[in-house]
């Protein structure tokens, strides 16, 4: 009989082999990171469009409502400084623009990368377990990251990238397969969709290539999920669709409903949103891309242009234009459970799984 007690638990600390996913943007609230890591999971922060000074905030808002171990997650990414077809873009999203009464802004996109600064902020807070997403940190902030004693994770998408995680030192990597919601963490872009491989076909081909733990993530929503990544060799998984409609998450109430709503034909992979490959739950404003024929913009340009238009339907609620991250395993999302009640619910799933096999 398998053991649900890996090493992630002892490498971590934490009393069960479940990641909260850092999903940036908002949704990872210190409440929702912090009730994770106190229900004997490991929360993350998701700090990929956080300021230095909010992720420093929002590591310290953590440790007011913990003192067990947690995560923040961070976005190592080449950002593209400007577009040539800005313009043209938001003149053929005009009509958008229109039906939720606003303009599209004046500013020129403001490209900041502030994932040294962030990185730096990590180490001085000496955040117990550092994750990056689109890429590998460098030898030295991983040399400086052991030699404080803190751990590193990298997610991965194929087998290349977890064997080059690995060489530069990581401590484990999150195996993040093709039904997986939100962004992609495929490091190279040749190809725009990012890598795409399911998770049962990933999982078991990365643990077979590195020595380091590998943690899987990608439509893994329950207890279920948990056994049937422990049986392909994983250590232990990442869940963040399932944590969306939690008590402690911010997603909105509009995004809580098309989640309830979703089924697992209601996704697919898009760069509408913010130029990069991501899994969402199909809207008006993707679409309306796609009618249109309009080639998003390079990352983060098209982050940016969309932010206002996403932030004006998530004051309207309306869905339709929001950016509805969401995995393929929606039929198993619960609606108003706390996230102590999440964590223990997939143990306890987990354990009756095991007990049939």
């Amino acid at each position: 009989m398998m053991n649900l007690r890996t090493e992630i638990c002892s490498l971590f600390a934490i009393e069960y082999p479940i990641i909260q996913a850092g999903m940036a943007g908002g949704i990872t609230t210190p409440e929702l990171v912090a009730a994770v890591s106190n229900a004997g999971g490991l929360g993350t922060l998701g700090a990929g469009y956080l300021t230095p000074d909010a992720t420093r905030d929002a590591i310290r808002k953590i440790r007011e409502r913990t003192d067990r171990p947690f995560s923040v997650n961070l976005f190592r990414v080449k950002m593209e400084k400007e577009d040539s077809r800005t313009t043209a873009v938001q003149e053929n999203l005009m009509p958008i623009y229109e039906e939720l009464g606003i303009s599209p802004s004046a500013e020129q996109p403001e490209v900041t990368d502030h994932y040294e600064k962030q990185f730096d902020i990590l180490i001085e807070e000496k955040v117990p377990v550092i994750s990056t997403t689109f890429g590998v940190p460098t030898q030295n902030q991983v040399n400086r990251a052991h030699g404080q004693g803190l751990n590193l994770v990298t997610m991965v998408t194929t087998v290349k990238e977890a064997i080059k995680a690995e060489k530069v030192g990581v401590d484990a990597v999150v195996a993040q397969g093709g039904e997986a919601g939100g962004h992609r963490g495929t490091f190279e872009m040749e190809n725009r969709r990012g890598a795409n491989i399911g998770t049962l076909a990933l999982i078991p081909q990365v643990v077979d290539h590195v020595s380091i733990p590998v943690i899987a993530a990608g439509g893994i929503m329950d207890g279920r999920g948990l056994v049937a990544a422990r049986a392909l060799g994983a250590d232990g998984i990442q869940l963040g669709t399932r944590f969306l409609n939690a008590v402690e998450s911010s997603a909105d109430p509009a995004y809580k409903k098309a989640l309830l709503d979703s089924d697992e034909e209601s996704t697919e992979i898009t760069t509408a949103f913010s130029g990069r490959p991501a899994r969402a739950i199909r809207n008006r404003f993707m679409e309306f891309l796609k009618l249109n024929e309009i080639e998003p913009l390079t990352y983060p340009i098209q982050n940016f242009i969309t932010k206002e238009i996403r932030a004006a339907a998530k004051r309207q609620g309306k869905a339709g234009y929001m950016s509805l991250w969401s995995g393929q395993g929606n039929r198993l999302i619960k609606n108003g459970q706390t996230a102590d009640e999440i964590v223990k619910e997939i143990i306890s799933e987990a354990k009756k799984t095991k007990s049939k096999l």
